[in-house]
């Protein structure tokens, strides 16, 4: 139910309706934190009653979505153009495979290393860092299509290193801010989120390289590199996992191995760095 949502919210971005995108996704968030409320108020608490809520809330969403956002444009099929885009089209979707399984995969792996309870911790500052990630996305997405229009745009060192300076600091100064608040309201996100409080500003850096990763990653599609792109992110899942798997074998302190995250990160930064500007030396294909 939710992918045809992102449909929408995809084909309005390119359409350059950002206001309208923008809305929907507010509404559709909106509607899943009003079904988890009602969940709250309801007389059970099952996971088969919550079930029905989240699909009940996603259900509302796509009708929205395709009632009032969908551009009332009639669709054609013209087979030569699927043919053209079809090779970037497998490369582009094997990429974003590479970079949730990522996401995910590590939590696995510390869960299996670490444990329950410290995977729980990692799972919980990992989401207090996704939500960094909100605004960096959204910047990229137009500086997407920015570039797709003009590839020479980053030809400059000094716009390069702005734009990147940028992101760090915005992301750095987000979690930041969280764990000024968590800090002096433990209980604000929640009673689970309280014990991983005190840890979140340990991992101050980590915000910042994770979304200069995910940018740069965005840089090469926006050029039409889009298999240097998927095989980027297989090599960097592959060197964060060996990373993470040296790093839970041999540090046992949790605040220490909070800490030393922000190495993890800062590697698989300078590897994607590497990888990112070594494959932009080459003419952009056209997109």
């Amino acid at each position: 139910l939710w992918r045809p949502v992102e449909v929408a919210l995809i084909v309005n971005n390119g359409l350059g309706k950002f206001g309208r995108a923008a809305l929907l996704a507010i509404l559709a968030t909106a509607l899943r934190a009003l079904g988890a409320v009602l969940f709250m108020f309801s007389a059970q608490h099952s996971v088969w009653i919550w079930s029905w809520f989240y699909i009940g809330a996603n259900a509302a969403s796509l009708l929205i979505a395709f009632g009032f956002f969908y551009p009332r444009q009639r669709l054609r099929l013209r087979v030569e153009l699927y043919l053209r885009r079809l090779a970037d089209s497998i490369y582009v979707a094997g990429a974003e495979v590479l970079f949730y399984l990522q996401m995910e995969f590590d939590k696995l792996l510390v869960l299996a290393i670490g444990g329950p309870h410290l995977a729980g911790i990692y799972a919980i500052i990992m989401r207090l860092v996704d939500l960094t990630a909100i605004p960096i996305r959204t910047f990229s997405m137009m500086l997407v299509q920015r570039m797709m229009r003009a590839p020479e745009l980053l030809s400059r060192l000094a716009v390069k290193s702005g734009i990147e300076g940028g992101v760090f600091a915005v992301s750095t100064l987000a979690l930041l801010t969280l764990g000024i608040v968590l800090h002096f309201f433990p209980n604000a996100l929640g009673k689970n989120v309280a014990e991983a409080a005190p840890l979140v500003v340990l991992a101050i850096c980590v915000p910042g390289l994770r979304n200069l990763v995910e940018y740069q990653a965005e840089l090469l599609f926006a050029r039409g590199q889009t298999l240097v792109r998927a095989l980027n992110l297989g090599l960097l899942a592959g060197l964060k996992a060996l990373l993470l798997t040296y790093v839970l074998t041999t540090i046992l302190d949790t605040p220490k191995l909070v800490l030393s995250l922000n190495v993890v990160f800062l590697l698989l930064y300078l590897a994607s760095t590497l990888l990112t500007y070594s494959a932009m030396r080459k003419p952009a294909k056209p997109v």
